[in-house]
């Protein structure tokens, strides 16, 4: 599968957990495929500053894109608050 294969089927995976984000006033973005293995997506919303993000992150959002993509190692998310 190439790369542009690859971030479609996690652009799909996101849009199965968007809902569930969204409905905690939340929402993901896909950021970046390192070496068609490593995922960085992006939290917004109430998602920022939820304590539970890392369990969603884990649970949620990596076991989605591991059942579409099982060759993904990782899934981590970056901080938009870095910058403030």
């Amino acid at each position: 599968m190439n790369q542009n294969q690859t971030i479609k089927k996690i652009h799909q995976a996101l849009d199965e957990i968007r809902p569930f984000l969204e409905s905690d006033g939340g929402d993901i973005s896909f950021v970046s495929l390192k070496d068609n293995k490593h995922v960085k997506v992006q939290l917004h919303g109430a998602c920022v500053g939820c304590s539970v993000n890392q369990m969603t992150l884990k649970s949620g959002v990596e076991m989605t894109i591991k059942k579409y993509l099982p060759e993904i190692e990782s899934v981590e998310s970056i901080d938009p608050r870095v910058n403030d």
